[in-house]
């Protein structure tokens, strides 16, 4: 259901006679000094709704489309405030531009955090409110009646008299009316929406079950050739020496290119540049972490440990509550590096010219300022010597994201081969690429401590987190010490990415300390849908239930006594409990376990029914809460707690990145397992209602459900989970 003319020609079209009217919209929070992308329109655009003079409305989509329903949730928006008629609205990618900058990622033009519709909740919902007004006062002026007279019903413009027109009809005249101030027109009221809160089909399903969905491997120039590259499978190695004679004489191969991340193969399809790099006879100097393993990498985490870190949160006395619990209790928690195993592999369609460099890429992060890598076009730039503004970046619908296409390794690689041989190359990277060459989820180690008086109450918590930081790779090395000092993304030396979830215990412990340790191991690491939130919400959740069972308590009962102040937390934890038949008796053989976790501006419970046998773990159930404010599109809510919850119910019970030799273990699917449609557990998703502003639904499903199986376990087997994945 997209349009079929390009990006460049949408937004180049501008006002030309009759085109319609092409309204932009300011986003907030966005960068002043921003150049607009290219064309006309009545005000300086940051995002653009077009009112066609086919009755077409059209929604520059400014965030990627990576299965989680933005394409339709931001159409949704518009539609409800423009008062559009729902077959006629559509949808197109937005082109790379600080125009369209998110504006609760500052400086950044990415999807990311569960915050597409929370970024533009309020600003879409006034520019289609202004467009409204623009096409209402257009036909009262033909009609020579009064605006205020006028209403507007399922995209047309409807007079006192009950006389009416179609908005494509008045679209060229409301291009001349003055646009209206932001704050003077009303919004709907939750009573009046006729979309937001309904269940709506996606703009995207039909051409997807049609197979005319558009994604990276399929974009591009026809005819480009096809790159594969060989890379060290050493962290930190580098090339020492290739001969390239028998991959040259490989049918269909044109080059043999030695890159910064190793050497490409060049050739006019996949399976003939794969067997040119299979036939390369390559050098590695392997490094410094030649001989890094599992071993070795618990070991240094242990070791530090023994730091007393960095304190990110203090409340009362901190962790010295000690002497005045009756008793305390200890436990680490640890969880593996994690590779994002998205479906489609990265890949990326580079033609770079002398002058200007175009890019057909599955990409989350499209642009953003040179400290933060500058995105996908700051990385064409770095690679081909192009300035910035002559990079053009046509974004791609995503096979699978979860973070990793944040990244831009493979749009760097793309463009050095494209630049060296001269010609648009598509960059393929094979499964085990992916598997062994990933930005992975960080390991982590959680020393945990907490006390309870004589009478079971709480006394004090202490967390202190070990793990690497993300953010620390975008700065340079002298930055993270300066910025210690200044705050920003290192305050004090704490990644806040690395703590969130430990730093924000909801829990009411009257001593209370959150400390962190950075961990530099040499591994690439990456932002892994929910980030932190994945294992804190483990280490957080787990913690607690031991503390609930030390305390003599009830697991449900324990937390609802420790969330006093988080009325949220207990309505999702009540209704999760409730629907799950919390207390009542489980199905011969089967156990329960519960989580509730925030993250992402939304609370999620999770209450998991599984069995044991001989040491096999199975989830059969799981009934879900959760309260993300305001619902736009309550399938789409719905379907992100289901694959939140299947993507880390993978992680829970089957995947590890192992180090050995400096080099990753597992190569693909087989060795990294994820789960199967047949393991697959039942899920029930019950969502709050509420009338406040929305919060994520991407990534918040994920954090709560390790926990609550881990919990689970030990309701059937007596043994407690402080590790991932679950191993009884």
């Amino acid at each position: 259901m997209t349009l079929d003319f390009t990006r460049r020609e949408f937004v180049r079209a501008g006002l030309a006679a009759g085109a319609g009217l092409t309204l932009a919209v300011s986003l907030g929070g966005c960068a002043d000094e921003a150049p607009p992308p290219a064309g006309s329109a009545p005000f300086a655009p940051d995002a653009w709704i077009r009112v066609g003079t086919d009755d077409t409305v059209t929604v520059m989509v400014d965030r990627s489309e990576m299965g989680q329903g933005v394409s339709t949730a931001l159409p949704m928006l518009v539609a409800e405030e423009l008062d559009a008629d729902w077959s006629t609205v559509r949808y197109q990618f937005a082109p790379a531009n600080e125009a369209y900058y998110n504006p609760l990622i500052g400086g950044m033009q990415l999807t990311g955090g569960s915050t597409s519709v929370r970024a533009a909740w309020l600003p879409l919902r006034e520019a289609a409110a202004r467009a409204r007004s623009m096409l209402v006062t257009a036909a009262a002026a033909e009609w020579g009646v009064a605006a205020e007279q006028c209403r507007t019903e399922n995209g047309s413009v409807v007079a006192p008299d009950g006389r009416r027109v179609r908005y494509g009809a008045v679209a060229a005249a409301a291009a001349a009316v003055p646009v209206p101030l932001p704050g003077t027109v009303r919004l709907k009221s939750p009573e009046q929406f006729r979309f937001i809160g309904k269940p709506m089909p996606r703009l995207d399903h039909p051409d997807l079950v049609r197979g005319r969905t558009v994604f990276g491997m399929d974009a591009g120039p026809a005819g480009a050739l096809v790159a594969v590259v060989a890379r060290c499978p050493v962290f930190g190695g580098t090339l020492r020496s290739v001969e390239d004679r028998a991959a040259r004489a490989v049918p269909g191969v044109r080059e043999v290119v030695r890159i910064e991340q190793g050497v490409a193969v060049v050739a006019k399809d996949y399976p003939s540049a794969r067997a040119g790099r299979d036939a390369l006879t390559i050098q590695w100097d392997e490094g410094a972490l030649a001989t890094l393993d599992d071993a070795g990498v618990s070991a240094a985490l242990e070791a530090l440990g023994r730091e007393p870190g960095k304190v990110a949160r203090r409340v009362g006395l901190g962790g010295e509550f000690a002497g005045s619990a009756a008793r305390t209790l200890d436990a680490v928690y640890e969880v593996p590096y994690l590779a994002h195993a998205t479906m489609e592999p990265m890949n990326c369609t580079a033609d770079v010219r002398a002058d200007a460099v175009t890019l057909w890429v599955p990409t989350q992060y499209q642009t953003g300022p040179r400290l933060m890598g500058g995105g996908t076009r700051g990385a064409a730039a770095r690679a081909t010597g192009v300035p910035v503004s002559r990079v053009t970046v046509h974004t791609t619908h995503l096979g699978g994201g979860f973070g990793r296409r944040s990244e831009t390794d493979f749009v760097s690689e793309a463009c050095q081969v494209s630049k060296a041989v001269g010609e648009p190359v598509k960059l393929i990277w094979s499964r085990e690429d992916d598997i062994r060459h990933d930005q992975y989820r960080p390991a982590a180690r959680h020393q945990m401590r907490a006390g309870l008086a004589a009478d079971g109450s709480p006394v004090g918590w202490s967390h202190h987190v070990i793990s690497p930081s993300i953010i620390a790779k975008f700065l340079p090395g002298w930055l993270p010490d300066f910025v210690a000092h200044l705050g920003g993304p290192l305050k004090g030396g704490v990644d806040g990415n690395a703590i969130e979830g430990a730093a924000e215990n909801p829990y009411a412990f009257p001593n209370l300390e959150v400390r962190y340790t950075q961990a530099d191991l040499g591994i690439p690491v990456g932002f892994w849908r929910s980030v932190a939130h994945s294992h804190t919400a483990f280490a957080v959740e787990c913690f607690l239930d031991e503390l609930a069972e030390l305390a003599g308590s009830d697991p449900v009962m324990f937390r609802r006594g420790l969330l006093a102040g988080a009325p949220r937390a207990v309505a999702v934890l009540d209704l999760a409990a409730e629907r799950a038949g919390w207390g009542n008796p489980t199905p011969a053989g089967r156990s329960r376990g519960v989580a509730v976790h925030e993250s992402f501006g939304s609370w999620v419970a999770q209450v998991a029914e599984v069995s044991v046998e001989s040491g096999a773990v199975r989830v059969h159930r799981v009934v879900c809460a959760v309260d993300c404010g305001q619902v736009v599109n309550p399938d789409t809510v719905v379907a992100q707690m289901e694959g939140g919850i299947a993507y880390g119910l993978s992680a829970a019970l089957k995947e590890k990145i192992s180090i050995g030799g400096g080099r990753v273990k597992q190569s693909g699917f087989v060795d990294y397992p994820v789960l199967t449609m047949r393991e697959m557990p039942a899920i029930e998703v019950h969502i709050v209602p509420s009338l406040m502003e929305p919060g994520g639904v991407g990534e918040p499903g994920t954090p709560p459900i390790a926990p609550a199986v881990a919990n689970a376990v030990y309701a059937a087997t007596g043994k407690r989970i402080r590790s991932l994945p679950i191993r009884v």
